[in-house]
């Protein structure tokens, strides 16, 4: 990086200030590539494989390989001891083989280590890795780039429910399909992303300017210091964002499980999408009226969508437009906490160590995938009771999402 300037800002806090490279913009579009290639791994197999015991037992261990296998990967890319394209060179390999062995089928124990183990890991890999070069090439505005990249993750299977939904028989071919742009769209990205300098930013954005921006300090205040990954484990903030995305995480596979069941192919295809683009909208509103009050609005409409679709399991579904409804609220909410609670990280803990904190977060996804599962074995019994389980679930979480308070301020008494 060349004609670089340390700069601090009011609280202490150092930019290295720096010329925007020319290709900023085309890593965000690679990396927003290899999200998609890797969605049809966890919602299409949920919406379009996920049937009995064995699939949904296969679903939670990829959930479980997916959540961890990032933590590991960003320890060593940040310590320099693994490139980010080596990286994702492993990931788009494993992948790519994990939707392979879904599209092969064969002896279940083939199966389970592809998809499950392989594939899993190799996600997690992709994930962390592309979300941490995209923050850190956008510190200005790193919350909406998140969530356009992490939205891709969630919309990437729409395409393969689609072409099953019209052709039931297509299943096999369109995971080979996806297998194959699996490897090419991450194979791309490792050829081209790579993280900037520690401490980057642009030198188009003053950055004591943008700290001393009265709007930003108002709406998304920034933490009160850099935390350690020591420190941030103490406090009760982390726990509590943990608590959130498992109990939102589960609910949001498990929905996509429920209404594939009920066999209504557009609201799945919509539910699939809104999970994607759900994402990006409440980051934009998230940065004018705050990140938790969006995520408490997003709990609540995850509840109403849970609400509605045990209405419309109850009334039998047909051409109600309660699926529609349900599948909407579902859909909007059902994926977009999981950047609000990323960027909640990144203003409670502060940016320097944001990769291994929100990791250690995101690693929680691994037991909302456990809970996902066993919401969806009651749905094969009661799908109507299991749905409003999922609602008093989030509707909880949304009431403790109000009492979040940013770690090492004074407890004070409203005057």
């Amino acid at each position: 990086m060349e004609k670089t300037t340390l700069v601090r800002d009011w609280r202490g806090r150092s930019y290295l200030v720096g010329p925007v490279p020319r290709d900023r913009s085309r890593m965000f579009w690679l990396a927003w590539a290899a999200m998609v290639a890797i969605g049809p791994l966890q919602y299409g197999y949920a919406a379009l494989v996920a049937r009995d015991g064995f699939t949904l037992i296969s679903l939670a261990a990829w959930i479980v390989c997916q959540a961890t296998g990032a933590l590991p990967a960003l320890r060593l890319v940040r310590r320099g001891r693994l490139g980010v394209r080596a990286a994702l060179a492993a990931g788009a390999a494993l992948s790519g083989l994990g939707l392979l062995a879904v599209a092969a089928g064969g002896p279940a124990p083939a199966v389970f280590l592809g998809y499950a183990v392989l594939g899993g890991l190799g996600a997690g890999v992709v994930y962390g890795v592309c979300t941490e070069v995209v923050s850190s090439w956008h510190p200005e505005r790193p919350a909406v780039r998140v969530g356009l990249l992490t939205g891709a993750f969630g919309y990437g299977a729409l395409p393969l429910v689609v072409w099953v939904g019209l052709d039931p028989d297509a299943l096999r071919p369109a995971f080979l399909a996806a297998a194959v742009a699996a490897w090419a769209a991450v194979a791309v990205a490792a050829r081209f992303l790579r993280l900037p300098p520690a401490g980057w930013w642009p030198g188009t954005v003053d950055p004591r300017a943008h700290a001393l921006d009265a709007a930003i300090l108002r709406r998304t205040p920034g933490s009160v210091r850099q935390f350690s990954l020591a420190q941030a484990l103490r406090t009760r903030t982390l726990a509590a964002l943990a608590a959130i995305l498992v109990c939102a995480g589960a609910v949001s596979v498990f929905d996509v499980i429920v209404v594939a069941r009920a066999g209504v192919w557009g609201p799945l295809a919509l539910l699939v999408a809104l999970n994607g683009a759900g994402r990006a909208l409440a980051m934009r509103c998230s940065e004018v009226v705050g990140r938790r009050r969006v995520l408490v609005t997003v709990l609540a409409l995850l509840a109403l969508g849970q609400a509605l679709l045990a209405a419309s399991r109850s009334a039998g579904g047909g051409a109600s437009a309660l699926p529609w409804l349900g599948a909407l609220a579902a859909g909007l909410a059902g994926g977009a906490f999981y950047p609000l609670v990323a960027s909640l990280v990144r203003d409670f803990f502060g940016a320097e160590r944001v990769g291994q904190i929100h990791a250690v977060v995101y690693s929680a996804k691994a037991v909302a995938g456990v809970g996902a599962v066993a919401l969806a074995a009651l749905a094969f019994t009661t799908p109507a009771g299991a749905l409003l389980l999922a609602a008093g679930l989030t509707a909880v979480t949304a009431l403790a999402t109000t009492r979040l308070r940013a770690p090492g301020l004074p407890a004070t008494l409203p005057a």
